[in-house]
């Protein structure tokens, strides 16, 4: 009997041992062909002749449909959710070409990107954030609800337009062009805004008609990346005026910018919050817990200051 038992405890340890080292080889096997779609996925790649598939008009399922309201939200944002974006921006003011022209911030090729870390916030945060921090920094609106159709709709077309990028790569054109620095001057900026832009947005900045408002209390907020001078420039530089993009010059570009973003603009409640890690951009125009700065702006007191603030992500809150 004990020789039986030994015996028996023999051969379950070897078939224990089997398995173990079965299921290591099938989890090799998986690794590697992973490994391998992903080479295969990089090496078809090329930024530079991808480009994202075109919305179907007359969608025949309900995933199509979706994408078709978010494309509806994002070219028609105030008329689409006035209670959520009040002020005279659309997403595509920002985001032009549907989201899909290269050096204005093109959303197209986003989703492979997300998550990600931002360092306003110092945190990995999923696309759904990211959105709200549109709408609530350069809409002056308030946060969509994570789970609500209207944010569905917009990562959903989000997604259609980052069909073929290889999580992780990089689109032609993403985001803005990063600008040399150069001494910006709002005098100087002053006329030139009235020679090249206020035809279209107005000479007090107001906007006209579907042209947004470039200040004041229908402008996006002063925590918006366009109310940093250098991003403005950027902006400006590869996209205005918007029947002749690329005509003005960088200095041009920096005076106009230093000219609008002088002015004042909605607040956002919650921005001395931001960049908690530190590494404040200089032409930031509001204080911070660990930066002061140099020319600040008094913003105009948001009504919708509660819905206005993105909760910032939970390895944030844990450290505070």
């Amino acid at each position: 009997m004990p020789l039986r038992s030994s015996f028996l405890a023999g051969l379950l340890a070897t078939l224990a041992l089997a398995a173990c080292s079965l299921q290591e080889a099938s989890n090799r096997a998986d690794s590697v062909a992973l490994e391998g779609t992903k080479r295969g996925a990089s090496k078809s790649w090329n930024p530079n002749t991808w480009q994202p598939p075109a919305v179907d008009s007359t969608p025949d399922d309900p995933y199509e449909a979706a994408v078709y309201r978010g494309l509806a939200i994002l070219t028609h944002t105030h008329d689409s959710l006035p209670n959520y974006a009040p002020s005279s921006l659309n997403c595509t003011s920002c985001h032009l070409d549907e989201g899909r022209r290269p050096n204005a911030a093109p959303l197209a090729g986003v989703m492979a990107r997300y998550p990600r870390y931002i360092d306003r916030v110092n945190a990995v945060v999923p696309i759904e954030d990211r959105i709200n921090y549109c709408f609530t920094r350069s809409l002056s609106g308030s946060r969509l609800p994570n789970d609500s159709r209207e944010m569905q709709d917009l990562v959903a077309y989000f997604a259609y337009i980052s069909k073929g990028v290889p999580t992780g790569e990089h689109v032609r054109g993403e985001g803005m062009v990063t600008m040399a620095r150069l001494p910006a001057d709002s005098s100087r900026g002053r006329p030139l805004f009235v020679e090249n832009c206020a035809r279209c947005h107005g000479p007090d900045g107001a906007g006209m008609g579907t042209i947004p408002a470039l200040w004041g209390g229908r402008s996006f907020s002063i925590g918006a990346s366009m109310a940093r001078v250098e991003r403005a420039a950027s902006f400006i530089r590869h996209n205005m005026p918007f029947d002749r993009p690329g005509s003005l010059s960088d200095q041009q570009s920096y005076d106009i910018a230093a000219y609008v973003t002088s002015m004042t603009r909605p607040d956002l409640p919650g921005k001395e919050n931001d960049w908690p890690a530190g590494g404040v951009p200089g032409d930031v125009p509001y204080d911070t817990k660990s930066k002061k700065s140099a020319h600040p702006i008094k913003p105009i007191p948001r009504l919708n200051a509660a819905g206005a603030v993105v909760t910032a992500p939970v390895s944030v809150l844990r450290n505070r």
